[in-house]
Formats: structure tokens, sequence, C-alpha cells
């Protein structure tokens, strides 16, 4: 197995390897190394101007497998100051993912900007967290966690460090946006406070707002997760580096008991 998340075969195809793999299903992936493949693709589309993606949200219209990926990404609106990008991943000419991202023309705001909010203890302070017994997967154990409040294999709100230990793509450096969005679909794992053998709380989105890139290895997730009344949740997390809080994201959570899974 290739020591990344995916191998490049060339022509915008992917073969992703078994650190992708998630703990719900066997055979699929934890869609943090997808959604940091989408916005691969986003940051690789030329712009004519410095700019920044300022919204990128990724829908999640299957499982992902463990196998090959091809991948498409164009400009569906071009304009000079703010432009409308996707980005789609597909598996055996079946859709799985489809990111959308608002790419922001940018300029020199520092006089005027604001506080971001208060830091995170660093990672260097954080402990080593554990997983729920039932979780397994690649992914967990391709990423280094370090808990600075609460832990993911304890219930409720939380705020951990995550840092890659295999590059996005076989040999290349992941970007700082790269790394964010690897880290970012876990806030609903992180935040859990629900057993998973008698739960599902599982994603069909995230979302993510950006004031800045993210600078360093390690990604921060400041997470809570509200569960509303007919089976419909949230997940929200401050995403932070080691400087800050760099912007936010949201997952639309299904909750559902497992019994139901079949409904």
């Amino acid at each position: 197995m290739a020591d990344a998340f995916y191998v490049s075969l060339g022509d915008e195809r992917y073969a992703a390897t078994e650190h992708t793999s998630g703990p719900w299903a066997p055979g699929a992936q934890h869609f943090g190394p997808p959604s940091a493949l989408l916005v691969r693709g986003l940051e690789r589309l030329e712009a004519p101007h410095p700019s920044l993606l300022a919204r990128v949200t990724v829908d999640i219209l299957g499982p992902a497998p463990v196998a090959e990926l091809a991948q498409r990404s164009w400009v569906e609106r071009p304009g000079r100051s703010v432009e409308l990008l996707q980005s789609e991943l597909s598996a055996g000419g079946k859709l799985v993912a489809r990111a959308t991202a608002w790419r922001i023309a940018t300029g020199d705001t520092s006089a005027i900007a604001t506080d971001a909010g208060p830091l995170l203890p660093s990672a260097d302070a954080g402990t080593e967290t554990a997983f729920p017994d039932d979780w397994s997967g690649g992914y967990l154990n391709a990423v280094e966690w370090r808990a600075v409040r609460g832990g993911i294999s304890a219930p409720g709100p939380a705020a951990v460090w995550g840092r890659q230990r295999v590059p996005l793509v076989d040999g290349e450096e992941p970007t700082g946006l790269q790394r964010l969005f690897a880290i970012a679909d876990s806030g609903n794992g992180v935040s859990h406070f629900l057993p998973g053998r008698e739960w599902l709380f599982i994603n069909s989105e995230l979302t993510v707002h950006l004031r800045r890139v993210p600078e360093g290895e390690w990604i921060g997730l400041d997470a809570v997760s509200l569960v509303g009344p007919h089976g419909v949740g949230t997940a929200t997390s401050t995403l932070h580096d080691g400087s800050g809080p760099v912007g936010t994201g949201a997952q639309a959570l299904l909750i559902r008991p497992r019994q139901a899974e079949g409904g």
C-alpha cells in the first residue's frame, strides 16, 4: 500500500489506498480525504488574479469506495472579483461527491482585520486521544490526533488537533487548504455524543467558510454536535491553525437508530 491517501494514475484518476477507509462501512472512504481531493482539484483551476477559496461546500452523493476515483473540475461562472468553481468525483461511472466553491479576489485589508477569536491550546499541549471501541479504519490511524478539551472517545463537544501522517497524493506536499479539508469532515466524529453501535450520525455535506489559508501541519477542530427532534442535526466547528481561527465548518447530520437503517 502506498504511503498516501491516493496514488495518481494520470488523466485525473486516483487510486484510493486503505488509508482512506472510514469507520462506518467496510470498503467505504472517510470523507476527509475525498473532500481534500476535491479542494485540490479546485486549487488547480487557473485563477486570473490572486484569490482565495472563501466558501466550499462538499455534497456527499453516495459512498466513496476504496477504489479508483475519476475527477473533473471546472469554472462554472468566471468573474473579475468572484468566481464559482466546481469539482466532481466519480467511481465506476457513478458520481459520489461534488464540491462547489466561491473564489474571491484578494486585497489588503490587514489594517481593518478583526480579531479572529481565542486561541486553542497548542497541539504540543494536547494528549493523544483514543477512539471508541467500535470505530476502525485506516483514516483514523493515518491522522495523528491530540485532544486539548474533551476527546474523541468521550461523548460531547471537544477540541482536538489533527495532523496527517501521510500525504494526500503520493509524492506531493499537501497545501494548507488540503490539510484543512482532510480534517474538517471529522467535526461530527470529534463531537459525537451518541453510541455508534446504536445510532447513525452521518453527514450529507460539509460547508467551510474561510478567512485565510491555514499554515502548518496541524489543523484544530473546536466542535459541537446538536440534534433536533426530527432526526436531523448539525455539527459545527471553529477551524484553527497554530495562529488562531481561520474559518468555520458545518455539517448537516442524519440521525437515526441503527435498527431503523433499512428505512
